[in-house]
């Protein structure tokens, strides 16, 4: 048997992956208007996607599973705003990376959007200079500097609707028990303070537990649950966020509204603008709450795997009631199956419900300190000098180059700030990360 070239091995085990690629990025669009830039990608399917930057020159690399650039695009578009060039290149692995040269710092947001009547399945990747704030302006961004960040809690069911039933415990009493304990430790947190939706056994309607979530400016809501299911081995805890349907349902809802009752978003009301202007808007703080949601979903999710058995791993997205916040990142948290025994009596011991609460505080905390409100004392103190420090917990396929990336610096500095003289980490290792920001 011919033996191939070694040189002609990875070029053909390219090929071979991008021929057998999922996902076809069809087109890539780029715009940009005052201080804002808006990056498109329309794609033949949804894909999984990671997304981070990286300094000295400025880029963000956009690393796209099991997909590959159509042929229509041999040449990718110029760039526009913060992009100053785009370009591509398919890695070892199968995956699509796309680069988008920056012409300085920015912030970027990211989600998946579904099709509509003009275009199929998109990633869209919005980019703002790094010293502006959210197009949106959110009304807890009209506190003064070194506010606490503010988590709203909400224990779900209450009063006369007992939620899901165990052999030996209602869902509206282990949720209640779970949601103080956590408040409680987030209040014991520097920097974060907690707000109970309901504090006693009472029943809330669903869109009042957002209102007074809003009325408290909280910069996350945390919907606490417990799940049930009629085969008693169901087992399990997830976490959920909005899916793209309910978002596009409460647009609609909301939008359709504003000229009989008052409709506004981050502080900013709808009533005296055009329609245009409103859906704008509107989209602009809806897309940003919901890939907040997301990032803060997958951090919980991820700390909560460390203490619990999953159901899903992933951030599962549905259309309920109170993720529906237009201008506040929101998450349901389903504590385990109150109707499995075994997990019902983990529900109901004073030990794991502190750890569970550890868990979601574990992930909050992660979430914050690497996208604190401006005006909060965790940003301040992230931007004093000497550079702050941020507690990472390692978990399973987590490496020193791949955590660099995601804090945007060097191994060696967290090689330096760890005393670690190889790479070599293992999982539930807490590293110091150094974060180097302008003040």
């Amino acid at each position: 048997m011919r033996r191939l070239p070694p040189i002609l091995i990875p070029l053909l085990l390219l090929l071979g992956v991008a021929a057998n690629a999922g996902t076809t990025v069809e087109n890539v669009r780029v715009w940009s208007e005052n201080d804002k830039t808006r990056v498109v990608l329309d794609l033949s399917q949804s894909v999984d996607h990671n997304i981070f930057t990286l300094r000295g020159p400025d880029r963000l690399v956009i690393d796209l599973k099991d997909s590959r650039l159509a042929e229509s695009l041999a040449r990718l578009p110029k760039g526009a705003g913060a992009v100053r060039s785009i370009r591509s290149a398919i890695k070892a692995d199968g995956q699509l990376r796309v680069v988008l040269d920056l012409t300085e710092g920015v912030r970027s947001r990211s989600f998946v959007a579904g099709p509509n009547a003009e275009y199929g399945d998109r990633l869209v990747i919005d980019l703002t200079r790094a010293g502006n704030l959210q197009p949106v302006k959110r009304a807890s961004e009209e506190y003064r500097p070194g506010r606490d960040i503010v988590i709203a809690i909400d224990a779900g069911h209450g009063g006369h609707d007992p939620g899901a039933l165990g052999k030996r415990s209602k869902e509206k009493d282990v949720v209640l028990t779970i949601s103080r304990e956590l408040a409680r430790r987030i209040n014991a947190e520097p920097g974060m303070r907690a707000v109970l939706i309901r504090d006693r056994d009472v029943f809330v309607e669903h869109r009042d537990r957002i209102a007074i979530a809003r009325k408290q400016k909280a910069d996350l809501f945390i919907s606490i649950h417990a799940d049930a299911f009629t085969d008693s081995r169901a087992n399990g805890a997830s976490v959920f966020a909005l899916n793209l349907k309910g978002a596009s349902d409460e647009a609609a809802r909301q939008l359709d509204q504003r000229d009989s009752a008052p409709v506004s978003v981050g502080g900013v009301s709808l009533h005296d603008k055009d329609e245009v202007l409103a859906s704008v808007l509107f989209d602009l703080s809806q897309n940003a709450a919901l890939s907040a949601s997301l990032d803060v979903g997958a951090k919980v999710s991820r700390e909560m795997s460390r203490v619990a058995k999953m159901h899903s791993k992933e951030v599962k997205q549905k259309s309920l009631v109170v993720l529906k916040a237009p201008d506040m990142p929101s998450i349901l948290v389903e504590t385990g199956f109150i109707s499995n025994a075994s997990e019902e009596n983990k529900l109901r011991d004073a030990k794991h419900q502190g750890m569970l609460a550890n868990a979601v505080l574990a992930g909050v905390r992660s979430y914050f300190y690497t996208n604190p409100p401006p005006d909060t004392q965790i940003a301040m103190d992230l931007r004093r000098e000497p550079s702050s420090q941020v507690r990472y917990v390692i978990a399973r396929g987590d490496t020193i180059s791949q955590i660099a990336e995601r804090y945007n610096v060097s191994p060696a500095a967290i090689r330096k700030a760890n005393k670690l003289s190889t790479d070599k980490i293992r999982v539930g290792q807490t590293l110091s990360i150094p974060v180097f920001t302008g003040g």
